[in-house]
């Protein structure tokens, strides 16, 4: 039954106003958490809630810059983006004066402007298409510019950079629409913007403490407060750059106080009629009839209900928030650039649930930040899964505390190559994974991959320790739209191809893996690897490969990626870089010149190695010319391709006596040579089998690891080969410490920070602000791996405690009940 409308309006009122009445009983929780913030330095602002134009809590918490002096609620904050409702205002009186209209091609009073078809309304609501002009004055400044209104113009009149959209088709937030709004209302007004805020907003309002202040301005007032941030523990200035001679997007400064009487001068005719204010608060129509929640200056949250507008710049994050149907006001500014008080206070308001962050300490460290540098002895605190600051940090009252008794702490491990996905359904504590300090795996590898909305819903259905992103797969591409796979993709398959994969990256995939020495990629074309590295490259994801040949055609096959990186234009991996070809060993360094010659080209080549002489894979891969029964074949793979004396089959589900096993021992089994075991072997298969083959020598194996744009991977799995559970520790232990072949902090950072660049992940990999918190602390005088062939199952020594994303997973050698893993998208 449909109320009278009356009636209805009537209930709306009073719930709002019951809702309204409960502000007041909110407030000692509030102040509790605000305190809470304080006390860990994630807060350092002032903070005032009203109602009805009446406060009901003010307070102010730190100070206004590096002077330490104490702020108060009449400090004077840079509002940022906050500022663009003062400018709109501005625009709004000088509509009503006749002066312009909404619909006024910019053009016509700024006539240098070089797009004929935007509109001062499409400047207002965000919907003009202009790029954002921070990345394009940065590109043509000199080091003594000063960005100004005058120079900003002049830019897009001389550049033209083109439009993202057509004007109205689409609401997109960009700050060249405020700063050209800033050069309308100096040039209609005839005066600076500054002055027109305090003649008609600022006097006439008695606002004490708001103002426009930018750089090249002689003085500021006293109330000014300058942008900080938290480093060492310790206030450091973050304040105004080159950019903040620009008005129209922010630099407007005001305190809480002064913001309560404009938020209610906003419900008055003072500054303009409340007709002209209320189109300011309505959603805009798009050209296509879809809506916009974004007015004049305001985001629309509930049109009639609330309007909010948050900013952040330099060391500044504010926000108001308006309940224009109850008259109740949420105003936090801090100069901190913290804002996380923002939903917490919303939240507490309306009774949702609200978590205060969690803070950790570690303290007592040997800090390797995992750029290479040599370790620093310091303490380091994270904030819920982020790293917030390192340095001589003193606890907080009621923080978690962990020593780390003098012990290395470092990045967790990114394993650029694993298999280990497919075991964490069974185990999602990732033990292999995190036993060693990995923190992150990288899957999708030689070619097959699981669609990414596949991992996403696998990982939400089963929460897992460990971060996991992926690659998307050559073969499984293949797969998807080829019948026959003993053959190149026709033109159609592999413009299907490129459709999936499209979509893969579009998604989160990393780029485009491949496995071109096995049978479902092995008979492509290079062409058709190029064309879909194309399409890669067109995404900025990266080409990884399982080459075409790691032992008797190893040159050709690295010519081959060389080839898809320098006409693809995009970074290429070697995956587990080898030398599997006993005539072809100690040839590394003459491998190595040919890749640095490359990249002297302008080709970004990469590698990541596994330290051992012992590969694993299917022996099937001993077979380069796909020619099983050839016994002249078997015959060259067992003189020249491994070792059968020293391969072990980890897998034969076809006969079970031959597991654990080398291929000599099944030939003495069954009386016949190790040519024609090895041929038994593949032609008894069924289900599949897996041989750790010998074939690789030491030396070799140390030279491509110690390559500059070499990282650390495992290539390893839940079982078989010891690699799954013990590659990263066993660089750290065997080749570091016992061997000496490199530095700890370098085998660190090519486990970590070179990993994270080489796989073009942000945020991980490093030890730094705002950094996810995936650590491991170890003992670089215990740590080894244990794990072998006949128990690779064996834990790693010395890798003492593992956080991923700020949750401890591993301790005292077993995994805890935590499951932080995320699926990392590029």
């Amino acid at each position: 039954m449909n109320l009278p409308k009356f009636i209805g309006t009537l209930i709306l009122l009073l719930s709002f106003t019951s809702a309204a009445a409960q502000w007041s009983k909110k407030i000692p929780t509030i102040d509790s958490a605000l305190n809470y913030l304080h006390e860990r330095q994630l807060l350092n602002g002032t903070v005032l809630i009203a109602e009805k134009g009446k406060p009901i809590y003010t307070k102010a918490f730190g100070i206004a810059g590096t002077n330490g002096l104490p702020l108060s609620t009449a400090s004077a904050f840079n509002l940022a983006s906050v500022s663009k409702q003062f400018y709109a205002m501005m625009i709004m009186m000088l509509k009503e004066e006749g002066k312009l209209q909404y619909d006024d091609a910019v053009q016509k009073h700024l006539p240098s402007f070089p797009y004929p078809n935007i509109t001062i309304r499409n400047l207002l609501n965000q919907t003009s298409g202009l790029p954002e002009y921070f990345p394009l004055a940065t590109r043509h400044r000199s080091l003594l510019d000063t960005l100004n209104n005058a120079s900003m113009l002049a830019l897009l009149a001389d550049k033209k950079p083109p439009l993202s959209f057509n004007p109205g088709d689409k609401f997109e937030y960009c700050n060249t629409n405020y700063t050209t709004i800033g050069s309308i209302i100096e040039k209609i007004s005839g005066m600076p913007c500054r002055e027109f805020l305090q003649q008609r907003i600022a006097k006439p309002l008695g606002l004490k403490n708001t103002y426009i202040y930018q750089l090249g301005l002689k003085s500021y007032p006293p109330s000014r407060v300058f942008g900080i941030r938290y480093h060492k523990g310790m206030p450091a200035a973050d304040d105004l750059t080159w950019m903040d001679g620009i008005v129209g997007d922010g630099n407007v400064y005001s305190s809480a106080e002064d913001l309560l009487v404009w938020d209610q001068a906003l419900y008055t005719d003072k500054l303009v009629k409340k007709e002209t204010f209320r189109e300011a608060i309505q959603r805009v129509r798009l050209n296509g009839g879809d809506s916009s929640n974004y007015g004049f200056g305001w985001f629309i949250r509930a049109p009639g209900e609330e309007v909010d507008h948050t900013g952040g710049w330099v060391g500044f994050a504010t926000y108001i928030d308006r309940h224009i149907a109850s008259n109740t006001t949420i105003i936090i500014l801090d100069n901190s650039g913290n804002a996380r008080s923002w939903s917490i206070v919303k939240n507490i308001l309306n009774n949702k649930p609200h978590t205060l962050p969690k803070t950790q300490l570690i303290t007592n460290i040997q800090l390797l930040d995992g750029t290479g540098s040599k370790a620093s002895r310091t303490n380091l605190r994270m904030v819920n899964d982020r790293i917030s600051d390192t340095g001589q940090l003193k606890p907080f009252p009621g923080e978690t505390v962990v020593d780390g008794k003098g012990l290395t702490l470092a990045p967790g491990f990114i394993d650029s190559h694993s298999h280990h996905e497919g075991g964490l359904e069974k185990d999602p504590s990732a033990l292999a994974c995190v036993s060693q300090g990995i923190t992150t795996i990288v899957t999708g590898q030689d070619g097959g991959s699981d669609p990414m909305d596949s991992l996403s819903a696998q990982l939400k259905r089963n929460p897992v320790a460990v971060n996991v992103a992926s690659y998307t797969g050559h073969a499984s591409l293949r797969e998807l739209v080829m019948k026959d796979l003993k053959r190149p993709a026709t033109a159609e398959e592999l413009g299907a191809m490129k459709v999936i994969l499209q979509e893969e990256l579009r998604k989160g995939s990393l780029g485009l893996s491949s496995g071109l020495e096995y049978e479902a990629g092995f008979f492509s074309s290079t062409d058709e690897m190029i064309e879909l590295a194309k399409t890669t490259a067109a995404a900025g994801g990266r080409y990884m490969s399982h080459i075409r040949s790691e032992d008797v055609q190893l040159d050709a096959a690295i010519d081959e990626i060389i080839q898809i990186g320098m006409e693809a234009k995009l970074p290429v991996q070697l995956s587990h870089f080898k030398i599997a070809a006993r005539s072809k060993w100690g040839s590394a360094s003459g491998l190595l010149e040919k890749l640095q010659q490359a990249r002297a080209m302008g080709i970004n080549i990469t590698a990541d190695v596994y330290p051992y002489t012992m590969w694993s894979s299917t022996p099937r891969v001993l077979f380069p010319k796909k020619d099983f029964d050839n016994e002249a074949s078997a015959e060259f793979a067992v003189k020249e391709l491994f070792d059968p004396s020293a391969s072990v089959l980890t897998r034969f589900p076809a006969n079970k006596n031959y597991e654990g096993k080398t291929i000599s021992a099944i030939a003495a089994m069954n009386k016949e040579s190790d040519a024609k075991a090895l041929m038994r072997v593949i032609r008894e298969t069924n289900g599949g089998a897996s041989i750790a083959g010998e074939s690789m020598r030491e030396d070799d194996v140390v030279t491509l690891m110690k390559w500059n744009y070499s990282n650390i991977c495992s290539d390893g799995s839940y079982g078989g080969h010891p690699r799954g559970f013990g590659a990263f520790t066993r660089v750290l232990g065997y080749y570091v410490r016992e061997q000496q072949i490199m530095p700890l902090e370098t085998a660190v950072y090519k486990m970590t920070g070179l990993t994270a660049e080489n796989l073009g992940l942000r945020n991980r990999g490093m030890i730094g602000q705002n950094y996810f918190a995936d650590l491991v602390l170890f003992d670089p005088a215990t740590v080894k791996d244990n794990s072998t062939l006949s128990d690779p199952h064996a834990l790693s020594s010395g890798i003492e405690m593992v956080w991923i994303n700020g949750e401890l997973v591993y301790q005292k050698g077993k995994a805890t009940a935590a499951r932080p893993g995320k699926l990392v998208k590029r």
